[in-house]
Order: C-alpha cells, then structure tokens, then sequence
C-alpha cells in the first residue's frame, strides 16, 4: 500500500480533476470536499459533454443517487470513455437494493463498465453479491458485523475485478484477496447527508494518484478522520457545526493524515 503521508501529498501537489456525475442532494458538499482535500471538482452530467470533460479529468465518480435515464445515459458514455482512456472509475450505488429500475441500472452500467471501486454502505454491498436485504430509503439497515462486511464486499471484488469498499459501523476494503478494516470514524457522519458521497468522491481523487486499493482506504479513512477532527472540535455544538468542521479537517496537514489513520490488517 502506498505511503499514506506521500499519497495525500501527492494529490495536493497534481491537484486532479474528478468528474463527479452525482446527485442533486449532495453535489454542493461533495465539490466542496474534493477542494477542501486539494483536488478540483468538476460536476457534468448532460450526456451532449460527459465524453469531452471525463476524457480532461483524471479520475471519474459515478454516483446512483438521483437516477433518471438521462443520468444512465451520462452516466454509461462517460464510464466507456474513461475505459478506453485508462482513467480510473469509482461507482458508488446509493440505493441499488430499493427499485427495479435502480437495479436494471447497476446491471447495465456494471455490464458496460470496467469500475476500478465501488464503495457503498452494508445494505448495498450484500444486495449487489446476491444477498436480499431491507432497507430504510438509502441507509443500510444491516446489522454492523465485520464478517459479514467482509464477505459481502469480498464477493462483489471478486464478482467485479475491482477493489470494494464497505462503509458504516465497521468499514473494510479488499480486493477479494486481500483485506484491510479502517478503523477511524465516528456515528455522527451517519447523520450528515452525502458522508457517503464524499468518501467515494475523495477515493476517486485519490485513484489519480495511487493504486485503487490504496486509493479506496485513504479515501475512507480520510473521511473518518475528519469525522473525529471535527467531532472534537471545541467549535463542534451540534451536527450543523460538526459538518461544517469535516471540511475544516480536510485541510489537514498529510503528517496529521499519517499519524492518525488506523488500519488493522
């Protein structure tokens, strides 16, 4: 894995470009927290420009949160041509367990579509190995269990050729052979909309600067971290201020990144 200090150094230093095709709820947050961390956003998502901006950017965010077929289309002629350009593609699908046209959607784009990440929460992942599971609108309502998590994001690495990141109470990363729990975290980024979408956003940024596998744990943990930086913040009186502080936090210096992080395996 590369070394985490030099990883957030250097997305700093080449700044990358990550095309976010997102959603409506949370694409103001999720720009805001690519710049905070040292990349620069750029959110298109009409299918006439998909093409021409992703082929200028260095790494690509599909995000399945507001679907409409105008998005699939986007969504799929910017995925084919970050492929053949060799630019790295994070595909986070919120909601996939809730609707056949959810569904119908993630089967197209994953048929169409080599993805080098996919990050999602429990309810998402056992869903998308073949698991049926319930949910409350797009939170997992799976039982946290790290053996679970494991299996369920392992079997959609290994069903995918690619690295899958599980996130909520226990989050874990693996490529289908190997596997690292991130430790760092707090409960009050489940009570911010869009935690979600910036953790697979700051993976992609940094898929621009170091392998998938490495890319989807810093990514991750880099949100958690910024959790318990503003968490204990004397700033921090509420879940209003706690927000605003994760994009204070994202201003971190890399030795902080370094010396905080907490991988087990």
């Amino acid at each position: 894995m590369t070394d985490f200090a030099e990883a957030l150094g250097a997305l700093r230093e080449k700044k990358p470009l990550i095309h976010c095709i997102t959603n409506y709820v949370t694409a103001g947050d999720t720009a805001n927290m690519l710049l905070a961390v040292g990349a620069s956003p750029i959110m298109a998502d009409d299918p006439a420009e998909v093409v021409e901006v992703t082929l200028a950017a260095d790494a690509l965010v599909l995000n399945l949160g507001t679907l409409s077929e105008r998005h699939i289309a986007a969504v799929i002629a910017a995925g084919k041509a970050a492929n053949k350009a060799g630019i790295p593609v994070t595909l986070d699908p919120v909601g996939v367990q809730l609707t056949q046209f959810r569904k119908n959607a993630a089967r197209q784009i994953l048929s169409e579509i080599k993805v080098s990440i996919i990050r999602g929460n429990l309810s998402e992942l056992l869903f998308m190995g073949g698991i049926p599971v319930q949910s409350s609108g797009v939170d997992s309502c799976a039982e946290p269990n790290k053996g679970l998590n494991l299996t369920a994001a392992a079997d959609v690495a290994r069903q995918y050729d690619c690295v899958c990141a599980v996130t909520g109470a226990e989050d874990i990363i693996t490529d289908g052979d190997r596997a690292v729990q991130l430790l760092n975290g707090t409960g009050r980024l489940k009570k911010v909309t869009g935690a979600g979408d910036m953790t697979s956003a700051l993976a992609a940024a940094f898929s621009a600067v170091c392998d998938p596998f490495s890319a989807a744990a810093f990514g991750v943990a880099f949100m958690g971290i910024c959790g318990e930086i503003s968490e204990n913040s004397p700033s921090c009186k509420g879940m209003g201020s706690f927000r605003a502080g994760l994009f204070d936090a994202a201003g971190m210096d890399r030795e902080i990144f370094a010396e905080r992080i907490r991988i087990n395996g």
